[in-house]
């Protein structure tokens, strides 16, 4: 994409707690697949992982306990973040693979990107690793991948203990070098924002990882795994291989933020830490509108403006951190954007008006179902209640069963990383365990891929875990059809393109499929 030149209207910078005089530094660490689990959420799997750097970030500025992410898909969860947009605004970035623009006026072209915007204006602007698709960021990449892009993989191949030592200090020396390289390559004086985006907790990762390098024990994850998943050996190895690799995220944070406070810029730098969407190859994950698949990890630190221990209860968006960035660098945010700034979470105030989150979703992977089609849905969730409307019910949510797969060897399917039947879930020992007991235990199969319909809704005060659809009992009538309205304004004044179908045909799938 050929990025345009954007002159954005600089203001005074964001003035708060010791009255900063330079606009902020800002530095993003933005994980591909990481959920909300941080020893700092301590409820259910985050009792086991253990993430003191993360914490630290909590610790020292704010917590977010009512964080989402725009979609449970990368793409357009990043499309999202950058633009400060609901992710079915972003025109080809709507979907994991767009589609087919090139005869087409692709409307994610007209959002300018936060940072591009910060670009304009002045800041040094890097990315590394994973980056927020289609040129939003700005700036240059310092690459996409390495040799250490997922820790279990290049910790485990190493041969003797002294190895895998180097190994480990070599992923911590990786996010420390290019932090520095941000530090020392800038102008003089100059603000900075960097994105770092790894991708540690998406599959694949080695089995047996989270006890082997990390000391997790999958045992002490009996009886904290949520109802829609087999409290089997099997999963509570795969989860706790999974918190492995948070933790090792965790190594990154810390790396970083040594970096920052050894160069001085630790009070001026607003740190910000999430993901793009929730645990891969489990039910009602990434892919999907539960909670397990859209709520997001969220915490900033920044000593010049941000009281240490906030916590917010206020409903977010992670589209929302596009204003914040911008806010922050004392820059107006272009019109058009439904993200709302967080400076006022930051400075200890609450909104009533954050009383709930909008989510959605379209297309996953194009192969998942016959011609090309998506899975659409969308969702509004509020402290009592998490309501969804399935636009397509008939479609399968996780994509078409292949015929035969079912039935090859468990260990295959365990070990195997193509996507091989319901294409929507990544495969993994998870998934392997639920389709080989499909028939003995046929509840985890249907929770995961059969059909759903049309509405779902579940009152959160009795069924957290979001089990039980009351949709279609009576005495929940007025409280769906509240939801329901509200949603469609919402999408209404946002111009879903969902509404019209639009997402059904070309260029948002492909031509003559």
């Amino acid at each position: 994409m050929q990025r345009r030149a954007f002159v954005p209207m600089v203001l005074a910078p964001a003035i708060g707690r010791g009255q900063q005089k330079r606009r902020p530094n800002l530095v993003f660490f933005f994980a591909d697949d990481w959920g909300r689990y941080a020893s700092v959420y301590r409820e259910g799997w985050n009792s086991v992982v253990r993430t003191p750097h993360i914490d630290r970030v909590a610790r020292e500025g704010i917590c977010f306990t009512n964080a989402f992410m725009a979609t449970p898909s990368c793409t357009p969860s990043r499309a999202a973040v950058a633009t400060g947009c609901y992710s079915f605004r972003c025109g080809a970035a709507a979907n994991l693979r767009g589609g087919s623009w090139k005869a087409h006026a692709d409307p994610g072209k007209k959002l300018p990107g936060f940072g591009q915007l910060l670009e304009a204006s002045g800041y040094y602007v890097r990315n590394h690793f994973k980056t927020l698709t289609m040129n939003w960021l700005g700036g240059e990449s310092y690459g996409r991948l390495n040799t250490f892009h997922r820790y279990s993989m290049h910790v485990s191949a190493a041969v003797s203990r002294e190895e895998a030592g180097a190994r480990r200090a070599a992923v911590v020396e990786q996010a420390r070098g290019s932090i520095r390289r941000v530090l020392g390559e800038r102008g003089e004086g100059q603000p900075f924002c960097y994105v770092y985006g790894p991708i540690n907790t998406h599959r694949p990762w080695v089995r047996g990882s989270g006890r082997k390098l990390w000391d997790i024990d999958p045992e002490a994850l009996q009886g904290k795994l949520p109802p829609f998943l087999p409290d089997v050996p099997e999963v509570r190895e795969d989860v706790a291989d999974y918190l492995g690799e948070v933790q090792a995220l965790d190594l990154m944070v810390g790396a970083i933020l040594e970096e920052l406070d050894r160069s001085g810029e630790r009070e001026n730098t607003l740190v910000v830490l999430s993901g793009d969407n929730g645990m891969p190859g489990v039910p009602r994950g990434k892919c999907n509108l539960y909670d397990l698949g859209v709520r997001a990890p969220l915490m900033a630190r920044w000593p010049a403006r941000i009281a240490p221990g906030s916590t917010s209860g206020d409903f977010v968006n992670l589209m929302d951190l596009a204003p914040t960035f911008l806010e922050a660098a004392g820059l107006t945010a272009p019109q058009g954007m439904n993200g709302r700034s967080l400076m006022r979470q930051f400075d200890g105030r609450s909104d009533a008006a954050r009383d709930f989150v909008v989510t959605s979703r379209e297309r996953h992977v194009p192969e998942a179902r016959a011609g090309s089609l998506p899975y659409p849905s969308r969702a509004i969730r509020t402290r009592d209640y998490l309501y969804i409307r399935n636009f397509k019910p008939e479609r399968m949510p996780m994509g078409d069963a292949i015929a035969g797969v079912e039935d090859r060897p468990y260990e295959f399917l365990a070990t195997n990383h193509e996507l091989l039947t319901y294409k929507d879930m990544d495969e993994s020992p998870t998934k392997a365990w639920i389709l080989k007991h499909r028939r003995e235990q046929p509840q985890y199969y249907d929770m995961a891929f059969r059909r759903r319909p049309g509405e779902e809704l579940y009152d959160l005060r009795s069924d957290p875990q979001q089990m039980r659809n009351v949709a279609g009992e009576a005495r929940f009538g007025a409280t769906r059809a509240v939801l329901s309205k509200r949603l469609l304004g919402v999408l209404e004044a946002a111009d879903d393109p969902r509404l019209q179908d639009a997402f059904d045909r070309p260029p948002y799938i492909e031509e003559g499929v």
